[in-house]
Parts: C-alpha cells; sequence; structure tokens
C-alpha cells in the first residue's frame, strides 16, 4: 500500500463529553469497505495523534509526505477522506485533496523541523 490514512480516536478526538464532535468510526470503517479500499489506502483509527488543540485530527500519508488535518467537525469531512482514499486508489498517490479538506491542512513542528535537517 503507498498510502494510509489514520484516524485520531485518542484523548480529545471524537470525546463528545469534552465538547468535540465525534469521530463516526463505524461509518468510516463502513465506507472504508463498501468502496473496496482496503486493498490500496490503509485505514488505522489509532491513539492520540497530537495536538489536541486541533482536535478530529487525522493524518494522510504517503511517500510523498504528511497531509496533517484538524477540526474535522462534520460527516462531510470524513466523506472526504472517503473521497480522498479513493481518488489514491484511482489515480495513485499524487490525487489531490478534496477541496472541503484543503483549509484544515496544519503543518506539525515536528515534521517542520525534521524537514529541516
Amino acid at each position: 500500500m503507498s498510502a494510509s490514512v489514520i484516524v485520531c480516536k485518542g484523548c480529545c478526538c471524537g470525546k463528545i463529553e469534552k465538547g468535540h464532535n465525534e469521530v463516526p468510526v463505524d461509518a468510516l470503517k463502513s465506507a472504508w469497505e463498501k468502496s473496496g479500499l482496503e486493498e490500496h489506502v490503509k485505514l488505522t483509527i489509532s491513539g492520540c495523534l497530537g495536538p489536541c488543540s486541533m482536535h478530529n485530527v487525522s493524518l494522510l500519508k504517503t511517500k510523498n509526505g504528511n497531509i496533517w488535518l484538524g477540526k474535522l467537525n462534520s460527516y462531510e469531512h470524513y466523506d472526504a477522506l472517503v473521497e480522498w482514499g479513493s481518488n489514491v486508489a484511482e489515480y495513485g498517490i499524487d490525487a489531490e485533496l478534496p477541496e472541503i479538506l484543503v483549509p484544515l491542512q496544519f503543518e506539525r513542528a515536528e515534521d517542520a523541523y525534521s524537514m529541516a535537517f
């Protein structure tokens, strides 16, 4: 597999009792299976990815690098993760990020630091 989607469901992400929106894990897994993406893009539901201030964080990984997304607050955002996975399966790792996810991108300080050296 040349791509992965890692969805945080850790200490803050998806915790309604902390004021964050739900992470629709079951719906996401079902959509992944229904779209036949398991063979092309690995989906992982993970513990805390940090940074917690961004809440509802996901990481898209390819050999081209990492795309960090934060504040995924609606089902449309998670549908767009499935869309990205489908695009990668069809067009490869250079598939563009769905427009709804573009403003949710952020840069992790650790990634910027490691790229500097």
